[in-house]
């Protein structure tokens, strides 16, 4: 999606009705901009905002979102919902049914807004505002868009060009007294909210790269942080945010946002988390650059800031009138987050301030309804509220149970009753299940900090409205589901597509740690198994912060690898937590001068050691890599400190290992015939070039196909004894292994047969005997051999026999090159006589370099060929032609 945002544009010049206004957007918004505007000119455009979708079903959410995010920070809050659901239609019809992009764009003017969709499918039948002919079934392919814009829409219409057709609509704002945004009615003093002392509101800017720039005095005095040590800093630093980070939204993405309200925690200079209600809201300098606002106050002076709830129409003489609404009729509000995390945070918000507790917290059951897992939290610290489990049956009795409601008064009491507040100074509770259709989803809690505050009243209120808002979260739970089971799918497929496009074992190594690291867990390890004799190897570790890697490579490798057992599903390894806490405890106390040894001052070096040790201190696990029935190696996930693994992580996470254990298992067997086929090759070629007293020799070797060494040409410089040499090149019909497979055929049977002292003449005639004694794997071979023996004087006798393989050339010193035997009619022989004419002078090696470039040159494609150059530089030779 692409968007742009103008807010407070200049009203346009005054201009025909006729003539056409040009756009005017900040980005591109796709291959063709929109059509025309033929709206009526008595509007004054005062904001517009631009954005393009895929035609894929995911940008109809993204879409309302767009829509909902940019009227709710230009102040339509009454029109939100209406705009909203006809985008939500115009834009299905555009990217499900057509199938094409889909444009919107949003214009601001004085008396409301008006919403244009755009997409490239302009065949479709529109129906006629004044026709007497009835509209199309709702249930039909085109959907009910049209319909709800006659319904809704102030004033609505379609508009086609050559390649777009475009649905707009106009919602006009209700007419509200003169200066009234939003009202309450007049209530009793004591039903007032309760604020401590001198209400502080906290001001902070962020600039577009989340870093704070002002912080004012309120802000010193609410979290202690000077603005000295607080501006620079990241907010990220400093927000406890409420969502676990990769879901939903986070303290990143609502800065990005036009306008933002809710509920998250800030750090203050003690340590102490703050619990703070923050409206946002997005501005930009006379610059252009883009930066957001934060007013933050207490979370219990919430009122300040908080945008009342909207009353329904038909609730609001009621409202006028004193008379309280039915509390659960708004319990979440409206209107109610579309994601899941959104939905149980405000859920939990709203259970908190409705029982006056001091923290409250939902979770959710998994699918065996054996343990529940907590999903959101306010009040608590927020590494509790992370996905931590507690089981259901908690303990003896009906308190102990999370199927039924239960009121505790004191938890001191009772020590461990609610271990999830174990250790937060929380006393007293009530906590009441969630169920669907008889069947237990999820538990919701309300505690306060002074023991005693609940009775069975509280329960049955909390119980009620938990019963109003169980089938939406389940709902929800099952929407988020159904997601994670489609994300899942896309994960696996384009993991399975790098695995599969890699049989080097690193790399493949690497593609593992990479894919689930921050995907999956915060820090992985993968250890190997070279064979069933061998024990497991640490051979890969990653971190999603770089400077830890170090760290949590030498914990691992000072503690025994986990027992490489083949059960499926991943099990829990606790080592790797209890060895850091264990390290960092004594590394503190020795730094300290608290053990045994002299009192050191305290140094950097502790740093690291108590950074490694929260991040291996969470939930570790490991899953076994099983590959053709042998364990080949195991996967190790892990989680900072206080944090567990999703049910639905851990499932990803075992298909992952599957797959990742079959790609390193062929990179293993890949490397392994490899590195056979490469010795095998190499027990071929001849084990080096004899020095020769007064004779220069060069080689260049170079086999055709990738991975290949020796292919069907071939040659051998080796001594016969008496001080004479044989040498012999020559190309077996063929390439790769079974032309191979002749060549060392060749190459031994001529070593061996020339020792024997038998002539040229004899050596082929008995190798050819031999090539044929092959039978079906025999093959044509062409070679030229020879034997070389240096003379006293410097010179050489130089013998030479031929079958089939193009002669020898001998370049001479004054540059004239001639056969070194009886001519034959084969091709390209002009040719490298050609390029030893321009040898004279050259070394033998410089010779051979020559040849190869020249042939280079002249193939315009890769050699397909195998290619071998013997070259050999003697003062002086004589040479016998066979």
């Amino acid at each position: 999606m692409t968007t742009g945002l103008i807010p407070g544009a200049q009203p346009p010049e005054q201009r025909p009705t006729d003539a056409p206004m040009p756009q005017q957007r900040l980005d591109p918004a796709g291959p063709s901009a929109l059509p025309a505007d033929n709206r009526p000119r008595s509007s004054v455009i005062t904001a517009r905002a631009a954005a393009s979708f895929e035609p894929v079903g995911r940008s109809v959410a993204t879409a309302r979102s767009f829509v909902r995010d940019t009227l709710q920070g230009w102040g339509f809050a009454d029109i939100v919902d209406d705009a909203v659901v006809l985008t939500s239609e115009l834009v299905t019809n555009a990217v499900v049914h057509a199938g094409t992009h889909a444009e919107v764009l949003c214009l601001r003017t004085e008396d409301g807004v008006r919403i244009e969709v755009s997409d490239q499918y302009p065949e479709r039948e529109v129906p006629l505002q004044n026709s007497a002919s009835p509209m199309a079934s709702p249930d039909r392919e085109g959907g009910r868009g049209l319909q709800l814009c006659a319904a809704l829409a102030s004033r609505w219409g379609v508009d086609y060009t050559p390649t777009h057709k475009h649905v707009w609509f106009q919602l006009n704002l209700p007419e509200r007294p003169v200066g009234t945004r939003t009202a309450g009615p007049a209530l009793p003093v004591d039903l007032l909210p309760v604020a401590d002392g001198r209400v502080r509101v906290a001001v902070l800017q962020v600039d577009r790269k989340g870093t704070v720039t002002s912080w004012n005095e309120d802000a010193e005095d609410l979290f202690g942080h000077p603005a000295a040590q607080a501006v620079g800093r990241p907010l990220t630093e400093l927000a406890a945010w409420p969502h676990t980070p990769g879901t939903s939204t986070g303290v990143a993405e609502a800065l990005q946002l036009s306008r933002w309200e809710g509920s998250y925690g800030i750090r203050g200079a003690d340590g102490r988390v703050v619990q703070v209600y923050a409206s946002h809201l997005r501005v930009r300098d006379t610059g252009g650059e883009p930066s957001t606002v934060c007013l933050l106050v207490r979370d219990h002076e919430r009122a300040v800031l908080q945008t009342p709830t909207r009353v329904p129409a038909g609730d609001q003489n009621t409202a006028q009138d004193g008379q309280s609404t039915d509390p659960f009729e708004v319990f979440i509000g409206s209107p109610a987050p579309d994601d899941l995390d959104g939905l149980l945070q405000r859920t939990v918000e709203r259970a908190r301030d409705m029982l006056d507790g001091d923290s409250a917290f939902l979770l959710l059951a998994t699918d065996d309804e054996t343990e529940l897992e907590v999903r959101a939290s306010t009040g608590l610290p927020s590494a509790r509220q992370r996905f931590a489990r507690v089981p259901v049956e908690a303990g003896p009795g009906r308190y102990g149970s999370a199927r039924m409601p239960a009121v505790h008064d004191d938890l001191n009491a009772v020590p461990g009753a609610v271990p999830l507040l174990g250790g937060t100074g929380m006393r007293s509770v009530v906590t009441v299940p969630l169920k669907v259709e008889g069947r237990l989803t999820g538990s919701l809690g309300v505690a306060a900090e002074a023991s005693g505050r609940y009775s069975n009243e509280e329960a049955l209120r909390l119980q009620f409205a938990a019963d109003r808002i169980a089938l939406a979260v389940e709902s929800a739970r099952l929407g988020e589901l159904e997601r994670l089971r489609r994300g899942s799918l896309s994960f696996l497929v384009e993991a399975s597509d790098l695995l599969a496009g890699t049989l080097d074992r690193d790399q493949t190594l690497a593609l593992m740690a990479q894919m689930t690291v921050p995907t999956l867990a915060t820090w992985c390890a993968v250890y190997t198994i070279a064979d069933q004799a061998s024990d497991p190897y640490l051979s890969y570790v990653l971190h999603e912060d770089e400077e830890l890697i170090d760290g949590i490579k030498s914990l691992l490798s000072k503690i025994a690898p986990p027992d490489p057992v083949p059960t499926p599903g991943a099990r829990v390894w606790t080592a790797p937590g209890e060895v850091a806490h264990q390290a960092a405890l004594r590394t503190s106390m020795r730094t300290l001068g608290l053990a045994d040894g002299p009192t050191h001052r305290i140094t950097a070096g502790i740093g690291p050691t108590l950074a490694t040790a929260s991040a291996v201190g969470g939930e570790t696990v490991v899953l076994p890599l099983v590959a053709r029935n042998r364990v080949i190696g195991m996967l190790v996930l892990g989680k900072p400190t206080d944090e567990h693994f999703r049910q639905e992580i851990l499932e990803l996470a075992e298909d992952l290992s599957r797959r990742a254990a079959l790609a390193l298992d062929n990179a293993r067997l890949y490397s392994e015939r490899t590195a056979i086929s490469q010795a095998l090759q190499r027990s071929l070629l001849p084990p080096g070039t004899p020095h020769i007293d007064g004779v220069e020799a060069e080689v260049i070797y170079r086999a055709a196909g990738e991975g290949n060494e020796v292919g069907g040409d071939f040659y051998d410089l080796f001594p016969i004894g008496n001080g004479a040499y044989g040498f012999a090149i020559g190309d077996v019909c063929g390439t790769g292994p079974n032309a191979a497979a002749v060549t060392g055929l060749a190459r031994h049977a001529l070593r061996l047969l020339a020792r024997e002292g038998l002539s040229g003449p004899a050596v082929l005639e008995r190798l050819n005997s031999a090539i044929l004694d092959e039978g079906d794997r025999s093959r044509f071979l062409t070679l030229l051999y020879g034997e070389l023996r240096p003379q006293p004087d410097g010179s050489a006798e130089l013998k030479v026999v031929c079958a089939g393989h193009p002669l020898p050339l001998r370049l001479r010193q004054d540059g004239t090159v001639t056969p070194a035997a009886e001519p034959q009619p084969l091709l390209g022989d002009d040719g490298l006589a050609d390029v030893l004419t321009t040898c004279t002078g050259l070394t033998a090696g410089a010779v051979a370099a020559r040849i190869m470039r020249a042939v280079e040159r002249f193939a315009s494609d890769a050699p397909s060929d195998d290619m071998a150059i013997l070259a050999m530089r003697v003062p002086g030779l004589h040479h016998n032609e066979g």
